[in-house]
């Protein structure tokens, strides 16, 4: 795939700002590609990832693993791959997301509610990716928990004041596999991003 001249510039640039030669491939690229999409170069050394756990990531990928996000802005950011999400199949409540409790039950949100509705469809081995709504993360991590889901990575980036650390922290501690980084930066371009990266590896190896 030859870049846009833009993308390239981009990247051009943001090599001259970041220097990312300590990372494994498939970390770097992951990396370079959320800084690209948000410049926020700051961003990069809140990340966490696991070159092992992506590695296997992108095989799943590339043997056609579904790919499920929280909410539609994520999806629609997510290209080369149709990404699932089940948010419009959840009626609006008319109230608003309750913050994300941490260390306890998730409360019964819109998010939490989809993010149930999508573990029953894919409950083992999709790429999930959280980039908005930590309620759905803490449903995951529930979920999981419960032995009702088994993701094959989880992509968690969800930005805000409220929730979105706390969350992505008991992600780490829960030892599934994933992307996420600490703090509350984030956010929808971010989480696509990654994903992003991680499909244009695996298409890249299909076509090698």
């Amino acid at each position: 795939m030859i870049a846009h001249p833009i993308e390239q510039e981009s990247y051009r640039i943001l090599a001259e700002r970041l220097d990312l030669s300590g990372l494994a491939p498939i970390s770097r690229a992951v990396v370079a590609r959320v800084v690209h999409a948000t410049a926020d170069v700051a961003l990069a050394a809140t990340m966490v990832l696991d070159e092992a756990q992506l590695r296997s990531a992108v095989a799943m990928l590339r043997d056609g693993a579904p790919v499920v996000s929280d909410v539609t802005m994520v999806a629609a950011g997510i290209t080369g791959r149709d990404a699932r999400c089940f948010l419009d199949r959840v009626p609006p409540s008319g109230a608003l997301d309750a913050p994300a409790v941490v260390g306890g039950a998730a409360p019964a949100t819109r998010s939490a509610r989809a993010m149930r509705l999508a573990a029953a469809a894919h409950p083992d081995g999709a790429v999930f990716v959280v980039g908005c709504a930590p309620t759905a993360l803490v449903e995951l991590i529930a979920l999981s928990a419960a032995g009702r889901l088994d993701p094959g990575l989880v992509i968690a980036l969800p930005v805000g004041f409220v929730g979105a650390a706390e969350s992505k922290a008991a992600l780490r501690a829960s030892g599934l596999p994933a992307i996420s980084n600490v703090g509350e930066r984030g956010g929808s371009a971010a989480a696509a991003a990654a994903c992003n990266a991680l499909i244009r590896v695996a298409e890249e190896g299909r076509s090698a």
